[in-house]
């Protein structure tokens, strides 16, 4: 069984997604970060066939929607995020589900991308499970990566040492894992909410989301922001 494995850090305002502001205030872009993460959860839990975990960086104690999210987790596995830059943590992250989960593949995705589906997610676990495949990368519409699955989540490691959220982001990882021998299957593009244009986009395409609303509130709030 595979570990779908959720990377987020805990939407704080002034902390998350602050390339929203403007038009959003830090706390409308806090709360835009929780409806991300509270509508990936939820594809996640509809996801058959994963044992999900979360590994978190801050507490949900002091995050927007807080109390809604830690219900939304009640059973998951929650470890603590560790680790100096975001590369050292994605690898102490997959080590560490490597270590209680051994021999399990996993998925690895973030809160960025709230257009999942648990469709969607259920196709990349079976293309990570395909013969003849030891990873999937889900390349990102900027040049970064919104999934990284391994059949050995202890090759994960490559991933040290390596620029994120660049451009070439996406590039390298691949170059890294291939240069490993690793034989890396590519599952769709998407887009990943960075900045203002993103929300917008991303929200147009799940209007019925938790982060549809979220945005939307912000548009209404500042149309002349929403507009941009």
């Amino acid at each position: 069984m595979t570990v779908l494995l959720v990377v987020a850090k805990a939407p704080v305002a002034g902390a998350v997604k602050t390339r929203l502001c403007p038009p959003a205030e830090p706390a409308q872009a806090a709360r835009i970060a929780a409806a991300a993460l509270h509508d990936t959860l939820d594809a996640v839990a509809a996801t058959p066939g994963v044992v999900p975990v979360l590994a978190l960086a801050g507490r949900l104690a002091d995050a927007e929607d807080g109390a809604d999210l830690a219900a939304a987790v009640a059973g998951w596995p929650v470890l603590p995020q560790r680790g100096d830059g975001l590369a050292d943590r994605l690898a102490h992250a997959h080590a560490d589900v490597a270590a209680a989960y051994p021999g399990r593949p996993v998925l690895q995705i973030g809160m960025d991308t709230p257009q999942l589906t648990a469709a969607r997610l259920a196709a990349a676990v079976r293309r990570l499970g395909a013969p003849g495949t030891d990873a999937a990368l889900g390349p990102a519409a900027d040049g970064g990566w919104w999934a990284l699955g391994l059949r050995d989540p202890r090759e994960a490691t490559a991933l040290r040492g390596l620029p994120m959220s660049t451009p070439g982001t996406g590039r390298r990882t691949r170059a890294a894992l291939a240069g490993r021998g690793m034989r890396i299957a590519t599952l769709p593009l998407l887009r990943d909410v960075d900045d203002w244009t993103d929300a917008l986009a991303v929200s147009g395409l799940v209007p019925a989301g938790r982060f549809a609303r979220e945005v939307a509130a912000v548009r209404r709030a500042r149309p002349v922001g929403g507009r941009r």
